[in-house]
């Protein structure tokens, strides 16, 4: 038993330097690669072929002989006399699933931008399914600057959620001409919400001294580590404040028929109640959205893909390579446990 237990330490050691070395191998990597030019590439792809291809699937297993020739005579017949098949509109998915930082808007700003060079005003338009709970607020900020951009280009628009767009996810939705949602969708919270933790108390009860310099009265308002002050806190309330006064004029301004006074207090309802509040435009799903879109338009869904690094890779293998020993590890020790 002692000679497990001293191999299951010989073991935890040499992983240690294993992390150590790919850890150094990784840092030289990242230093040493010079950037391409090129940090990525869009994806397109055939929204509409997909869709036949799935139906043409199910009528090739559901259809008997007989049946399958007559609608391959008829589609043919179909494709040789439609002579808008080349001039009809398109539409563009986008697809936006926000996190806390929103830090996919940098992929969202390549593909608004390959839109704009491409969407052709007079006859196609742009979905945007959007998925986010909101986060920080230049973040959204800026992701709705990216969605003004099409509605900018006189290009229509449409915001399709079916989950949640609250708060910045809601900054980004108001920008459109049209929002749908389905039936339990979340929508709302047309609010501001700031919380940071002290620590003060903890650091005098062991005797910490803790000192922060600034320059301007107003330079930190209310601190983690500090003793805050009520006018620290009167500040900060008023710059939250501020920031709420700006999110209510820019979705009065994108939803002028709205009562404001009404929706602008924090809270967030379900699509169907939404819809009754001004903040939903119709109740239905992308997927049926699509549908109805792709007999009228060619649809082409666009994904910016940002390209990782070696060093990237690296550090992504050597973590999945340590998650996979450590487990190894501890399943080795709850067999060496009497």
């Amino acid at each position: 038993m002692e000679y497990l237990f001293e191999y299951g330490l010989f073991l935890a050691k040499a992983l240690t330097v294993v992390v150590a070395i790919g850890a150094v191998i990784a840092l030289i990597v990242g230093a040493s690669s010079k950037p391409k030019g090129k940090s990525g590439s869009l994806e397109v792809t055939d929204l509409s072929e997909q869709m036949q291809n799935v139906k043409d699937d199910f009528l090739a297993n559901t259809l008997d002989k007989k049946e399958l020739k007559a609608l391959h005579k008829e589609q043919k017949a179909a494709q040789k006399n439609n002579e808008d098949s080349a001039t009809k509109g398109k539409v563009y998915v986008i697809d936006f699933k926000g996190s806390m930082d929103a830090h996919e808007v940098e992929s969202l700003r390549e593909e608004v931008s390959a839109v704009l060079m491409l969407a052709d005003k007079e006859k196609d338009q742009v979905l945007v399914r959007l998925e986010s709970g909101g986060g920080v607020v230049h973040g959204y900020g800026l992701a709705a600057s990216q969605l003004q951009r099409i509605k900018a280009a006189e290009i229509r628009l449409t915001v399709a959620i079916d989950k949640v767009a609250a708060s910045g996810g809601y900054m980004m939705a108001c920008v459109a001409d049209e929002i749908i949602a389905a039936p339990f969708a979340i929508v709302g919270s047309i609010g501001v919400i700031a919380q940071i933790p002290n620590f003060n108390k903890i650091l005098k009860k062991n005797d910490i001294d803790y000192e922060q310099i600034t320059a301007g009265q107003y330079k930190r308002t209310l601190t983690l580590f500090g003793e805050n002050t009520d006018d620290g806190r009167a500040k900060f309330k008023e710059e939250i404040e501020q920031t709420h006064t700006l999110f209510k004029q820019f979705v009065a301004q994108n939803r002028p028929n709205m009562d404001l006074d009404t929706v602008a207090t924090g809270e967030h309802w379900f699509a169907l109640d939404a819809k009754g509040k001004g903040l939903v435009d119709r109740i239905n799903t992308s997927d049926d959205e699509l549908i109805s879109l792709v007999k009228e338009r060619h649809a082409y869904k666009l994904a910016y893909k940002r390209k990782k690094g070696f060093a990237d890779k690296l550090a992504k293998n050597l973590a999945l390579t340590i998650e996979s020993v450590g487990m190894r590890l501890w399943s080795q020790t709850q067999r060496l446990k009497p």
